[in-house]
């Protein structure tokens, strides 16, 4: 990020708007700011819909001398013109990110009885110019970001299986108490009315992929051949299976529910022992099998993945089940047979995941681009580093054959 960018937003978030932050979320009108300090809150290509800025603010009460500090997240569209602004501008992302803040996940997390909130806390919300979000800042809480590259273990997966099924399972009640819930999220990742901006991420991400496994001899060159003639139609054949199947099981999905898209507290013993989702730009309502495919096959590591995917469903469907129980949920959940049908026929979303997101989570942070670098000025000149990368080719040289068993590159 330059200091460009810096100065933009500095000239938004200025101490009249923090002192707007703070005297509503700290319940105090008399609060004065006297110092801003604005830094980027993510690393490069860890955030490619929007800037992250993490805000120190210095304040003081009325009647009191000491200074105070405290740090908010916020989250703005991109400002810079070229494809990431038009991608962004033309979905609706920043509402529907907007209205899971505002609304929805308040009313899921008192479903939950308040209890280990899914979400920090949304502290304001501006709907243009420019669309942001301020969010409460959830490191000073002992959370953050585990290690993208590693893959998460069977400790951090487990937390973040609980907390999925946990919110699927609040978004079932709500639906059934407030049924517009669901036609608020009608769109996500992978659907035909999303612009063709975000489209051409998934097809060209794909080609390339096809063009880099054309030189690795490990592998046949059938794999190239199959990939590459099924680009053009990978985005379409996404949004066929996120379409929502009114006879089956649905949940609001998170959407985009890989390792970059939560937070985890760790103990003395840096064990992962509380879980919190980001991020809530994606959400649909469809099939969980579409959060769970995506996690599946974006965020663990690929030995946890082979060994332990059938414990992690069952743990799954355990908390759904349970939580579904607590909060008197009249609509059942589905038996396992159900679940493992639906997430058969929601393979090629796994797969497409790896295709496109997986590369990105691998790709070494020295070699991270944002996604105008890789999208090209005019999004017409795809090019990401990260499909080069050593350990992206030793998982998809595992993974391809066994796509191509199920009968995915058909």
């Amino acid at each position: 990020m330059d200091d460009a960018m810096l100065r933009k937003i500095a000239k938004i978030v200025n101490a009249e708007f923090c002192e707007k932050i703070l005297r509503k979320s700290e319940n105090d009108p008399g609060i004065q700011v006297t110092d801003v300090l604005i830094k980027p809150a993510t690393n490069k290509g860890d955030n490619y819909t929007s800037e992250m800025f993490r805000v120190n603010a210095e304040f003081a009460r009325a009647g009191k001398n000491d200074a105070e500090k405290k740090t908010f997240i916020v989250k703005v569209e991109p400002m810079d013109e070229g494809v990431r602004q038009d991608l962004v501008s033309k979905t609706s992302l920043f509402s529907t990110e907007i209205m899971m803040m505002t609304e929805t996940l308040a009313k899921m997390n008192e479903v939950l009885g308040g209890n280990r909130p899914l979400n920090g806390r949304g502290l304001f919300t501006q709907k243009e110019d420019p669309p942001l979000l301020v969010i409460e800042d959830l490191a000073p809480l002992g959370f953050r970001m585990a290690d993208r590259q590693a893959g998460l273990d069977m400790d951090h997966c487990l937390l973040a299986i609980r907390g999925l099924a946990r919110f699927h399972a609040s978004s079932v009640a709500l639906c059934e108490k407030e049924p517009r819930q669901k036609e608020l999220y009608s769109c996500g990742l992978f659907n035909m009315r999303q612009p063709v901006e975000m489209q051409a991420f998934f097809i060209e991400g794909t080609k390339q992929l096809g063009r880099e496994i054309a030189h690795w001899p490990e592998l046949d060159s059938k794999y190239s051949d199959k990939i590459l003639k099924l680009a053009d139609k990978v985005y379409e054949k996404g949004s066929v299976v996120s379409v929502c199947r009114e006879d089956e099981f649905n949940v609001i999905n998170h959407g985009d529910f890989w390792v970059n898209n939560m937070l985890f507290r760790y103990n003395e013993k840096n064990r992962p022992v509380g879980h919190i989702f980001v991020d809530f730009q994606m959400c649909a309502y469809t099939s969980p099998a579409i959060d769970l495919q995506y996690f599946f096959n974006t965020s663990l590591a690929d030995d946890t993945l082979l060994a332990h995917e059938d414990t992690l469903l069952h743990e799954y469907l355990r908390v759904l089940s349970s939580t579904m129980s607590e909060v008197g949920c009249k609509t059942p959940p589905p038996t396992m047979a159900e679940l493992k049908r639906m997430l058969r026929e929601r393979a090629l979303y796994g797969m497409v995941a790896s295709f496109t997101i997986l590369p990105v989570l691998l790709v070494d942070k020295s070699e991270a681009k944002d996604l105008g670098e890789i999208m090209g000025a005019e999004g017409d000149a795809y090019d990401n580093p990260a499909y080069k990368g050593k350990l992206y080719r030793q998982t998809m040289a595992r993974r391809l054959p066994k796509f191509d068993e199920m009968g995915l590159l058909d």
